[in-house]
């Protein structure tokens, strides 16, 4: 009889989560199909992540979407990459916000599926394509990202998972 009560006291236990790995507000990122690794932003009040891009062009091969572009950024090559399109995110400015909603703008970013390396954690992220050449970190991992990597960001640290080793 004490066996089954222990056994009911344990199964109304709430099932707990994994505890997230803590990283910095900035951490190394390795884009194994890109060849590069990046110097990135956790970004919580972003929703998706972002890869500084230039030239940006979709066509479509075979039926299917895809996006031709080079990387942004004051130290990027000349390479061009092409990728499936996975889907395309419409992203209102933050200074919309405040304008009349008729008069609203939204950009229309193109979204591919990127392997992404974070410490010895590898996951599959939608990451989609804009130009951020203006902006410190040319990669930006958004909320969704973290939560595949079961993330959590402590804003007062930096590069606590080293360099990318998938």
């Amino acid at each position: 009889m004490k066996l089954l009560l222990a056994s009911l006291a344990l199964a109304a236990l709430p099932v707990m989560a994994a505890e997230p790995t803590l990283y910095g507000r900035y951490e190394y990122i390795q884009l194994p199909e890109i060849g590069e690794t990046f110097k990135a932003k956790m970004d919580t009040g972003a929703l998706t992540a972002s890869l500084s891009a230039r030239d940006i062009e979709t066509f479509t091969r075979d039926g299917d979407d895809w996006v031709r572009f080079r990387l942004g950024g004051k130290d990027a090559s000349n390479k061009v990459y092409e990728h499936k399109v996975s889907r395309i995110s419409k992203i209102k400015s933050r200074a919309d916000e405040d304008d009349d909603k008729d008069e609203a703008s939204v950009a229309k970013r193109p979204v591919i599926d990127l392997e992404m390396c974070l410490g010895n954690v590898k996951r599959t992220v939608e990451v989609n394509l804009t130009d951020r050449s203006s902006f410190n970190y040319p990669l930006l991992i958004g909320a969704k990202a973290l939560r595949e990597f079961g993330a959590a960001v402590n804003p007062a640290r930096r590069y606590t998972a080293d360099k990318p080793d998938c």
